[in-house]
């Protein structure tokens, strides 16, 4: 089994995400993928698991295993329920630990509550105690505390703790979630297998024929193209007069030599964005 650090330095190919919280509206899974998209990275597998200690335990161990990169989100709030860090703690054997610079960052830049007028950082507090929870964090003491505690800004003190070297801890508010998320490319850019950040390209195709009929093309296609790295989409648009195939890979040349075949055999039209070639609908009113 891989060491900790061969998991935080190893190529990024494949990702999860895991989303905590028994009262989850979850937004994050989905800029994930955008993300995910972007940098060139094969985003594998999204799961969705309530507050319960046991199944975030057994979800991270087995994500972590099997994938280059993992990132959570939710559950590090202060409250009881908040039980990501503790949870993922014990599923790798660590302490949770007071982290100095967190918590600095914290006193530094969380703005007082009018709610609070009173609190104190020198004094001991249910409010201290729960703030605390925020920045004890899943610490391995035998390996370089800065691979494990990452602060991608300045004017933000919520670091992204990395656990077994390829489990990323992020907040479930989707603001902090996407800007920690972006925060951290430059921390893992040189392990993308496109360090030039060129990501995927995909190339969307409008077609008027029903799937039954472009299938069997759209399956020699698949199996063609499939040695180039190449995936072929094809998506029924319910309600819609278009349905829409799909060309997805890392070799824009080459897939754009593909396009003339697939527009001829399925009867098509580039687009860049799905839809945009939709007629308007046309309002209908009742007769008074």
């Amino acid at each position: 089994m891989a060491s900790a650090d061969e998991r935080n330095s190893r190529t990024i190919h494949t990702a999860a995400c895991l989303i905590i919280g028994d009262e989850t509206t979850d937004t994050n899974s989905a800029y994930m993928a955008k993300w995910c998209f972007s940098l060139g990275i094969n985003l594998k597998r999204v799961e969705v698991v309530e507050d319960d200690e046991e199944e975030i335990m057994e979800a991270v161990r087995r994500m972590s295993d099997r994938y280059d990169l993992v990132v959570t989100s939710g559950g590090i709030g202060p409250t009881h329920d908040d039980i990501t860090y503790q949870s993922i703690a014990k599923a790798f054997g660590l302490k949770l630990i007071l982290h100095d610079e967190a918590y600095e960052r914290m006193k530094k830049l969380t703005k007082p509550s009018k709610s609070q007028p009173n609190f104190s950082w020198d004094v001991d507090s249910p409010t201290k105690t729960a703030r605390l929870r925020m920045v004890q964090l899943p610490i391995d003491e035998s390996r370089d505390l800065a691979k494990q505690v990452l602060f991608t800004r300045d004017d933000l003190w919520v670091p992204i703790s990395v656990v077994n070297g390829n489990v990323h801890i992020l907040p479930g508010v989707p603001r902090l979630f996407e800007s920690l998320l972006e925060g951290l490319k430059p921390f893992i850019v040189d392990r993308l297998v496109d360090p030039d950040g060129k990501g995927i390209c995909r190339i969307i195709i409008s077609t008027p024929m029903p799937e039954s009929a472009v299938a069997d093309y759209l399956t020699e296609l698949a199996a063609k193209v499939a040695p180039k790295g190449v995936k072929v989409g094809s998506y029924p648009r319910w309600g819609k007069k278009n349905n829409s195939v799909t060309l997805v890979g890392r070799d824009r040349e080459y897939l754009e030599s593909l396009v003339p075949d697939v527009l001829e055999n399925v009867k098509g039209k580039r687009v860049h964005v799905e839809g945009e070639d939709d007629e308007p609908e046309v309002a209908t009113s009742a007769a008074t």
